[in-house]
């Protein structure tokens, strides 16, 4: 379903210089209860904390990124952190304007990072015409970040079969119901195709020849602890024509 809310709302322009010197008169006449909630977070500027949990040496942090991931990506799941497995996966189109979403990991080892997804949604449809991509997890609780870029490619119909047939039933037939990112009817047409589809497969759904698996081969890492002060610590590994480089970034 795709609603207009007015002219005023065309992209680009739901603030700009007017909006801006709307929601400074708004608050000097007392009407700011007029404005979007954001715009009366009068004190937002002012969020911030000090990171003070832990620190990243190099003589404490893996020579091998795929190793410092793992160690990593190991003490957030067992901090028993909400979905640690959640990355945000950036791409770009060929109209050049980068797009995010996040998605989850459901495969690590020395090949790369794997994902699953509809090839036909924004995501896979700008993968095919730019495979290089960057991910990011987002650890709060640990004051940590890992950035991770490289190509991507597709993993092997084998691999998409055996990930396929692990999931929930629903969620299968949900890749079979749901045509993602395209524009619907409303929630009552997802609903009535998923019933559809249960209908037609039961209890079997083969995987769809439209749903697989990417993987993200790295050829660029970046770990990030926060730090006191917003001295953070700042360690890069990249891949050059003579191996691996590490080295440390400003913060």
């Amino acid at each position: 379903t795709r609603e207009v809310a007015g002219a005023a709302a065309a992209p680009g322009a739901w603030i700009g210089r007017a909006g801006h010197a709307a929601c400074a008169s708004s608050f000097r006449d007392g009407t700011a209860h007029d404005l979007p909630i954001l715009l009366r977070m009068k004190d937002i500027a002012h969020l911030r904390k000090s990171y003070e949990r832990a620190e990243l040496s190099e003589d404490a942090s893996h020579a091998d990124p795929g190793r410092q991931f793992a160690q990593w990506f190991e003490e957030a799941r067992q901090s028993e952190l909400p979905e640690p497995n959640a990355m945000t996966l950036a791409t770009v189109g060929s109209d050049l304007r980068p797009s995010t979403r996040v998605v989850l990991i459901k495969e690590f080892d020395e090949r790369g990072i794997v994902w699953y997804t509809n090839y036909e949604s924004r995501k896979g449809r700008q993968l095919a015409g730019n495979p290089y991509a960057a991910l990011q997890f987002h650890w709060v609780e640990l004051e940590r970040v890992v950035r991770i870029e490289g190509l991507v490619e597709q993993v092997s119909e084998a691999e998409s079969d055996a990930y396929y047939a692990s999931r929930p039933l629903d969620h299968r037939l949900g890749a079979w119901a749901s045509p993602q990112s395209q524009v619907i009817p409303g929630r009552a047409w997802l609903a009535a195709e998923a019933a559809k589809v249960g209908a037609r497969f039961l209890l079997n759904p083969p995987r769809p020849p439209h749903w697989g698996g990417f993987r993200l081969r790295p050829d660029r890492w970046e770990f990030w602890q926060g730090r006191k002060s917003r001295l953070h610590d700042r360690l890069c590994y990249r891949l050059e024509a003579g191996g691996l480089v590490r080295e440390r970034l400003a913060p």
